[in-house]
Formats: C-alpha cells, sequence, structure tokens
C-alpha cells in the first residue's frame, strides 16, 4: 500500500468537511452560521493552493481511493494541476462572493433562514471539490444532483415572486439536463462495464479500435454533452439563466454565473480527455458543439444589447461568454481545450464582479437596476462603479487583463486547427467583441453619467469593508490573468499533461 503524503489527503477533507460544515451551520444560528461558511470558504482556498503548489512543483497527479476497492466499483479522486487552479479559482471566487455580498445579507434574506442559506452554500462547496477532483462518473452525477438542489436553494432564499418562478424554471430544465446526463452514463456503463475514467477511457479505445457500438457510444456522449450543455446553460437551453442569475442575492448571482456552470464544464472537459480521449472523441459531437457555441456567442450578445435592466444584461452576456468556452472545447485539440479552461478563469473572476458590483449599484439607485434609474450611481458607490468598469473591460477583451488573453489564445487555437473553423471562429470573435462593447460601454457610460433628478438621491453611502475587500482582490485577479497570462497558460497545459 502506498503511503499518503499529508496534503494527498486534503480533498477527501475538503469534500467531508464542507458536508459536516452543512450539517453543523442547519443547527446553529445565524450568526455563527455565517461565520462557519465564511472560514470553510477561507479554508477551501488555502487547500486549494497547496494542492497547486505541489502538483506544479512535482509536476505530477495523484489519485486517492476511498478504501483501497478497485475496478469498476471503486471511488477515486484525481488531482493534478488543472483540478487545483480550477479548484483554487472556484473556492476564491466564493470566498469573495461571501464577503462581497456581506453587508446585503440581512436585507435580502430573512434572519430565520441565513443558517439554512449557510448550509446550502456548504453543500455547494462540498459538490464544487468533488466534481473538479472526482474520478469516476457515478459520483460526478451524485453531485451534480447536490448542486442542483444546492443552486434551486441559493436563488429561493430571496423571497420574492419572480426568485419562485427563477427557481422553478432553473430546476425544471437542470433536472432535464441531469436526466439526459444520467442516460448516456448509463449506456456507457453498459457498453464499457466501468466508471472510473482510466478503466472507462481504455475501454471506450478499444471498443472504438474494434470499431464496436460506434453509434450507442456516441449516442451516451452525445447524451452526456448535451446534459451538460443544458445545466451550464449554452444556446438555446439558456431560458432559466436571465431569471435566476438576475433575481438572486448578490452572492448568490456571483456563485451561480461564475462557480456552478462552470464546474459543469470543467467536468465535460475531462470526460473528454480521461472517458472519450481526444483521438476517439466522435467529430459529429465537436461539430455540433461549434455550431451552437458560434450562435450563442452572438445570440447572447444580441439578447443582451435588447435589455432594459442592467442585471439582466449581466445574465445575458454569460450566455455569450459560455459560447465561448464551448468554442474552444469544440475544436477538439488540446490548445483548444486549454483556451477554453483559460476562460473559465477569466470569465468566473469578470462575471463574479460585475454581479456583486451590480447589485451594489442597483441599491444606490433606489433598488433600481433600469438604465435611466441608474445614470449617477457612480457617484454614489465609486468603487462598485470601477469594478464594474474593470469587469466590463475584461469581458470586451481589453488589453492587460484577462478575458483579452483569454480570446487571443481562442483565437491561436484555431489558427493552429485552420480550415473552416478557424475562418468561423475568427468571425464570431470580431462580431461578438463588437456587440460587447455596444452593451457594456452603454452601461458605464450611463453609470457615469449625472442623474436626471438630483435631488432625488437616496442617502449617503456607507462603508463596507467587506465588499471593498472582495472588488479589490477581483480587480486585481482580473489584472494578473491578463499581465501574467502566460505562466497562468503554462501551468493549465501542464495541467492537461497530467490528465491522460
Amino acid at each position: 500500500m502506498t503511503t499518503m503524503l499529508w496534503w494527498q489527503n486534503l480533498p477527501l477533507f475538503m469534500i467531508v468537511g464542507a458536508l459536516i460544515c452543512a450539517a453543523v451551520c442547519s443547527v446553529l444560528r445565524a450568526k455563527a452560521a455565517r461565520a462557519v461558511m465564511t472560514v470553510l470558504s477561507a479554508l477551501e482556498c488555502a487547500g486549494m493552493g497547496i494542492l497547486l503548489y505541489f502538483t506544479l512543483t512535482r509536476n505530477e497527479s495523484f489519485v486517492f481511493a476511498m478504501g483501497e476497492i478497485g475496478a469498476p466499483f471503486g471511488n477515486e479522486l484525481r488531482v493534478g494541476a488543472a483540478e487545483a487552479l480550477v479548484g483554487l479559482l472556484f473556492a476564491g471566487v466564493m470566498f469573495l462572493a461571501v464577503l462581497g455580498g456581506w453587508k446585503q445579507f440581512t436585507a435580502d434574506i430573512a434572519p430565520n433562514r441565513v443558517n439554512l442559506y449557510a448550509a446550502v452554500f456548504c453543500l455547494l462547496t462540498a459538490a464544487m471539490a468533488a466534481m473538479t477532483f472526482t474520478n469516476d462518473l457515478f459520483t460526478a452525477y451524485v453531485f451534480i444532483e447536490i448542486s442542483t438542489i444546492a443552486a434551486c436553494a441559493l436563488i429561493l432564499s430571496r423571497n420574492q415572486g419572480r426568485t419562485m418562478l427563477a427557481a422553478a424554471r432553473y430546476m425544471i430544465m437542470n433536472l432535464l439536463g441531469s436526466g439526459l446526463f444520467l442516460l448516456g452514463l448509463s449506456i456507457l456503463y453498459v457498453l464499457t462495464g466501468h466508471l472510473l475514467f482510466q478503466q472507462l477511457g481504455e475501454a471506450v479505445r478499444n471498443l472504438a479500435a474494434e470499431n464496436r457500438y460506434p453509434m450507442p457510444m456516441y449516442i451516451s456522449f452525445l447524451l452526456m454533452t448535451l446534459g451538460i450543455a443544458i445545466k451550464s446553460a449554452l444556446y438555446p437551453f439558456h431560458t432559466w439563466l436571465p431569471g435566476a442569475y438576475s433575481t438572486a442575492t448578490a452572492t448568490s448571482s456571483a456563485i451561480l454565473s461564475s462557480v456552478v456552470s462552470k464546474m459543469y464544464i470543467f467536468l465535460l472537459v475531462k470526460i473528454f480527455f480521461r472517458a472519450a480521449g481526444t483521438d476517439v472523441f466522435a467529430r459529429r459531437i465537436e461539430d455540433v458543439l461549434f455550431l451552437y457555441a458560434m450562435v450563442g456567442v452572438i445570440m447572447g450578445s444580441l439578447h443582451a444589447i435588447l435589455q432594459h435592466h442592467m442585471m439582466r444584461m449581466i445574465a445575458y452576456s454569460s450566455v455569450a461568454q459560455i459560447g465561448y468556452i464551448f468554442l474552444g472545447i469544440s475544436l477538439g485539440t488540446e490548445a483548444g481545450f486549454a483556451a477554453a479552461l483559460f476562460h473559465i478563469l477569466a470569465h468566473s473572476s469578470a462575471k463574479s464582479m460585475l454581479f456583486l458590483a451590480g447589485n451594489k449599484l442597483r441599491a444606490a439607485a433606489g433598488d433600481r437596476d433600469t438604465f435611466p434609474a441608474l445614470r449617477g450611481a457612480a457617484k454614489k458607490t465609486p468603487l462598485a462603479a470601477l469594478a464594474f468598469l474593470v469587469g466590463a473591460l475584461s469581458l470586451v477583451g481589453v488589453p492587460v487583463l484577462g478575458g483579452f488573453a483569454s480570446k487571443v489564445y481562442l483565437a491561436k487555437a484555431a489558427v493552429e486547427l485552420g480550415g473552416w473553423r478557424m475562418v468561423l471562429l475568427l468571425a464570431d470573435l470580431l462580431v461578438s467583441t463588437a456587440l460587447n462593447v455596444g452593451y457594456m460601454l452603454r452601461t458605464v457610460l450611463t453609470l457615469y453619467r449625472p442623474a436626471e433628478e438630483p435631488g432625488t438621491e437616496p442617502a449617503p453611502k456607507t462603508k463596507d469593508a467587506p465588499f471593498a475587500f472582495a472588488m479589490g482582490a477581483l480587480i486585481v485577479i482580473n489584472i494578473c490573468l491578463g499581465v501574467f497570462a502566460s505562466p497562468v497558460m503554462d501551468w493549465i497545459q501542464q495541467g492537461i499533461a497530467m490528465f491522460v
């Protein structure tokens, strides 16, 4: 039996610890429950940072076998540089989302629901860590369901009529996605007899080499891909997204947009590399994904332009940004997958900042987010306006910010591949960037434009130290992703090399 080093036990502790915290929070009072979920998210960040350091310095991944039970019934956690890096970003965003929405917490959530909100937050933290580290499909499905229920509860925590409708739509569409994923998983298990990624990948490659069951194999991967596409709001399966993101609390919106949808996509990347194999992955699935993603990038931006409310505009821009991620995946190359993972980092750090800043700006405008009402909001809460500006510029693709680097890497991946995909992707990037400028520039100019009725301004702003810390940290992260894009991409590529 191989002796595990102390830090190699962290993945298990991070999952089990979050589950224990969820149970504890459910019986605590509001103040104590908030403290527990905040400390938990900080510890998750520390754990992910330690794992990233050791996997990068040792240049190897490791497997934590649950109970030392082998295939096909075993349950494993597998950690490499890519898992640790993406997990660090997810944990960091969740921590900063808690801080960024700290002051609005009491206004958005009834006191008797705070401990339940904290319990659900801890459950979602456990799901995030499990889906990031899991090395088998069934465990992934279990935590997909946990994250679906937890995310729905986050939406419902703000007890309004609109949130009830948004949560119902979210639950219906996400359960549909989960069902399709389970159906694809079941077919694949019948064909291969395995659920662990390594053994599953070997079985898939052997079946492909013998040309056995090509159509059932194609259908199984298609169903899992479609299920995750629905759950991550790839166009046109996005109908649940605007209501869910725009009506939830500040913390919930930041987590839903930056973590929940992205951890599904990261799971899909692991499935393609470890279970399907990029050499076996059916080109027909790549073609379908490419076309849907290309349309989603444009349509998401067009929908954003047509919105009259800032929060719905931010929500629709997520549809376009998710399209960028799937564009990279659909190239079917390591460069494309690396570009997709980089865009996950860039989009998560920018979008969480936009939702947190947007909620603060909406509060400064008298809890209204129509564009006329937002005029002059930058003067009332300058830090939120600055954070919104940085996040908007990043998503547009202004140099020195993470969004610019991710678009450059997408373009490079397309040029390396060549052919008709290169032409369409470059054209899509050009048109969508112009559309991004249109709706983001309109919003930023509105925030800095003088108010039409100065006499109706709300009460003077008050200090919010946790919000200021969260915005400062997210601004730094966005700048670092742009300035240090090359070393970050090196880490991603080093992590992808550990996938196989």
